[in-house]
């Protein structure tokens, strides 16, 4: 499998956001939401997995000072998204995501998010995930489904 830069993936991303953009819509790629939580693309091989990195920041945490849970669940949606419209090269939408959570994030820290393509189908992806400190203990894991929706890429439909 091909694994792609950072800038080659980011270019990619940014040749679709220009795709979808037609009729009317706006999708913005990446979503304001990696943007706002500094999310980093660190690899992406193609048609099989991603990795993004996420520092832990003081405005994310839970009342005991570790990364809230719905912080933890949105950098996971800040992998499966980015690779779901990678590997299905239109628009999705989470069915579901189950997250298990191992052990709590400190401020601070960077995470590292990777998520795979376990399978696909016409019309849905099944994707896992991890979440690992840089040192590489395991954080958290995930699951999810992904329904691919039938709007148009915009290349030649």
């Amino acid at each position: 499998m091909q694994t792609l830069t950072t800038e080659e993936t980011q270019k990619i991303l940014e040749e679709m956001t220009v795709n979808f953009n037609h009729g009317g819509r706006k999708i913005t790629v990446p979503p304001p939401i990696f943007v706002a939580m500094n999310a980093e693309i660190i690899s992406y091989t193609k048609g099989k997995s991603i990795t993004v990195s996420f520092p832990v920041t003081e405005d994310q945490t839970n009342p005991m000072g570790m990364m809230q849970g719905g912080v933890i669940a949105a950098a996971f949606d800040n992998a499966f998204g980015p690779l779901s419209y990678l590997v299905a090269k239109r628009p999705t939408t989470t069915i579901d995501m189950n997250i298990q959570y191992i052990r709590g994030v400190a401020v601070g820290q960077k995470v590292i998010v990777t998520a795979t393509v376990e399978a696909k189908g016409f019309s849905t992806i099944h994707m896992v995930g991890e979440m690992r400190t840089e040192k590489d203990k395991l954080l958290s894991t995930a699951t999810t489904n992904l329904l691919i929706l039938k709007i148009p890429s915009g290349a030649g439909e």
